[in-house]
């Protein structure tokens, strides 16, 4: 990891492959075939930058992105310009009017409540969002009849809904859902339909409805909790070897002395910790990589540090070298911090120096 002037970089960079971006939104095009594939670029396009991608999905043919809140929904429209549509997931407050109307955003409406107000003031497109099981954002099923009667002629853009267990094709609720949204259907014939995020454009087309909405799909993170991962890691962080040093047999490294060595073994110090996203637990079971070759965490994640067992690396192991985080790896480190890839890309530190390739 070097400067043009073949200096060794002395700080963690975010590389992010734009290219793995655009496959996996063709990926989802081919696997949801005969629905739109929307973009979900909120939290920051996952924390990778969505000023950046947005345009890159648009490019690729997304015509509607997903933001959480107005702000974002600014960001992306003067990222995308005109034409593309974008929904605001937390919907219509008052607050927000403004914003709407300058970036032409379009509310997902989750009261029945906020389409009153809605439709009392600025009377632009918006989007309804019901709750067929999930217990979150969204219209009660109970209220359908009557929020279709609001509507009126005033209807909406899309109606939409979200799965709460589509990582599991196996699992209940996702019949009791689809069967659910057949109802709002039927309350809203003609307008446009949308129900499955990543995990659920895995789901027969039933589940589809006219418009998917991918958003972990798009970055590379496995949407299923089981089965292949077709989609490619966009995000790899790369970072450079500080120190490197020898431990000896009783030897331990880092906080707490959660790590001690029965053998002689190579570290290594990396410039990388929690203040650049990284999870402390990962320490069981993460690792970096100089090549092919693994690199176990050995101790507690640090601050602005992280040190490695280099002993496999042999002698490419050494200061400056770079070392290689998340990437193909991404999922296998979410589940050695005992969470999610979602979690594991919205939590990437500014700290990291974003890097577009």
């Amino acid at each position: 990891m070097t400067t043009p002037s073949g200096e060794a970089v002395p700080y963690p960079r975010l590389i992010v492959d734009l290219g793995a971006i655009r496959r996996n939104y063709a990926r989802l095009q081919d696997m949801t075939a005969g629905a739109e594939v929307a973009a979900v670029v909120k939290a920051d396009a996952y924390g990778l930058g969505a000023a950046a991608i947005a345009p890159v999905l648009l490019h690729a043919g997304a015509k509607s992105f997903f933001v959480a809140n107005a702000h974002e929904g600014e960001i992306v429209r003067a990222a995308v310009g005109g034409g593309a549509q974008i929904f605001v997931l937390h919907g219509f407050w008052s607050a927000d009017v403004q914003a709407i109307a300058r970036s032409a955003l379009i509310p997902v409406i989750n009261s029945p409540e906020q389409l009153r107000d809605w439709l009392a003031g600025p009377a632009g497109p918006y989007a309804l969002h019901f709750d067929t099981g999930m217990n979150r954002l969204g219209i009660p099923m109970i209220d359908v009849s009557g929020v279709a009667d609001l509507a009126g002629k005033r209807q909406p853009d899309l109606v939409m809904s979200h799965f709460a267990c589509a990582d599991e094709p196996g699992h209940n609720l996702n019949a009791t859902q689809i069967e659910r949204f057949a109802t709002v259907r039927g309350a809203f014939p003609g307008v446009r339909t949308s129900l499955a995020n990543s995990a659920g454009c895995f789901l027969d087309t039933p589940a589809h409805g006219d418009l998917v909405r991918p958003g972990i799909a798009l970055y590379g993170g496995a949407p299923r909790a089981t089965g292949a991962n077709p989609f490619e890691s966009a995000a790899t962080i790369e970072t450079p070897i500080l120190q490197v040093r020898q431990a000896r047999p009783g030897d331990s490294a880092g906080y707490g002395a959660t790590w001690t060595t029965e053998a002689d073994r190579r570290l290594a110090v990396v410039a990388l910790g929690y203040a650049d996203g990284m999870f402390r637990a990962a320490q069981k079971g993460g690792y970096g990589r100089i090549g092919d070759v693994k690199l176990p965490i050995a101790g507690r994640v640090s601050m602005d540090l992280i040190t490695l067992d280099v002993t496999d690396a042999g002698d490419s192991a050494k200061p400056g070298e770079s070392v290689r985080f998340l990437g193909p790896d991404l999922d296998a480190f979410a589940a050695a911090s005992g969470t999610l890839a979602y979690e594991v890309l919205t939590r990437l530190g500014s700290r990291l120096e974003r890097v577009y390739v």
